[in-house]
């Protein structure tokens, strides 16, 4: 049996991960803990029984119901609060037997603790997530020519970045997940209205350890939406490609054998790109937008006309983002870039499917 930390950190230490319960029975002294535990868990659809101090829980859903519940609660309710209520799961039948555990029952912080629900957790597994899309437009017609994809999360009714999201999801342990999710966001968000035109999805390798386990969901998304293998273009970012050289070039071997393209995003943000360019041999450089807004530096025009350079000598297109003015536009244009992407060209949107108008709807009206 291992020991659990507390509170403070909430980590689980050798301990094996408590099945779904089906009933939980909580008890504290602290008089507005359990009213409020009781409204979220009716909310919920829970089956709530209460007595002085008590409050008795029914999962008629084998658990799962439970299991939201508890992940909320790491949300909601305090530190203190948690410490202060005991919990019991699956209780036996008998009154007192029921009392005699509740006495030596772990805390919450401790049963959370002991189900790897952390606040963090708690926010990612309630948040509303959705994709939006950014426009990537032809330098040479301004026409657009794909979108990238780029997730946003709803909680507690504010919007929040892909960034935030990611963030949280890395220290709560919920990469892999958040990852997946947001590939099939991407695709099937996507699939009513893209058309023949391209879709960039950003995936961080970190979250692929088998690549044929770890996307096949992904690849079963792009199929069921019928978006062709060659109009997906993977992005990694710079800054998170692995150590591993070995294990990426592995990961994006797998993508080009599904047919799949593959841009290197963020390149020039640091030392690494002309190396990385070089072994990633990517199909797409995005050439990173803080380097694209210092134009025209001197500096800065040199790198980009130099990345660029060795992109095109490696058959891959450029992409220039942060594109923000026609200044800009002009500039990247003429140090070679291909593709512009930025609020120039349109901010991240979502996308609604078009919808067909009724039969007959603007046929003129007979009398």
């Amino acid at each position: 049996m291992g020991t659990i930390c507390g509170a403070v950190c909430r980590c689980r230490q050798n301990w094996a991960v408590p099945g779904l319960a089906s009933r939980a029975v909580l008890a504290t002294s602290i008089g507005h803990v359990l009213p409020h535990i009781a409204r979220i868990a009716q909310s919920l659809g829970l089956a709530v029984g209460t007595a002085p101090q008590v409050v008795d829980l029914l999962d008629e859903r084998g658990g799962r119901l439970l299991h939201r519940l508890f992940q909320r609660l790491a949300r909601d309710l305090t530190d203190a609060e948690m410490e202060a209520v005991r919990v019991v799961t699956d209780p036996p039948l008998d009154g007192a037997a029921m009392t005699a555990r509740l006495l030596t029952a772990p805390t919450l912080a401790v049963e959370l603790a002991r189900r790897g629900i952390t606040v963090e957790i708690g926010v990612l597994a309630e948040a509303e997530l959705w994709s939006v899309y950014q426009p990537v437009v032809s330098l040479a017609d301004r026409s657009v020519v794909a979108h990238e994809a780029l997730l946003r999360g709803l909680v507690d009714g504010r919007e929040v970045g892909g960034g935030d999201l990611f963030f949280v999801a890395e220290s709560a342990g919920w990469l892999n997940r958040l990852d997946r999710i947001g590939r099939e966001s991407a695709i099937t968000g996507a699939a009513p209205w893209l058309g023949s035109q391209d879709l960039f999805v950003n995936v961080d390798p970190r979250s692929i350890h088998r690549p044929q386990v770890c996307l096949a969901s992904t690849e079963r998304a792009a199929d069921e939406a019928g978006i062709a293998p060659e109009q997906l273009v993977f992005e990694i970012v710079e800054s998170q490609v692995i150590a591993d050289r070995g294990h990426l070039v592995s990961i994006l071997e797998h993508y080009r054998s599904l047919g799949w393209r593959v841009a290197l995003d963020d390149v020039g943000a640091g030392w690494s790109s002309f190396s990385l360019v070089s072994a990633v041999r990517p199909d797409v450089v995005k050439l990173d937008k803080r380097l694209v807004q210092e134009l025209p530096d001197d500096g800065a025009r040199a790198v980009v006309r130099a990345v660029t350079d060795l992109a095109h000598r490696l058959g891959a297109v450029v992409v220039a983002e942060g594109v923000e003015n026609e200044q800009l536009a002009e500039e990247v244009a003429a140090l070679g870039a291909d593709m512009g992407q930025g609020w120039l060209f349109g901010r991240p949107v979502s996308h609604e499917p078009p919808v067909e108008e009724p039969e007959g709807r603007w046929q003129p009206v007979t009398r």
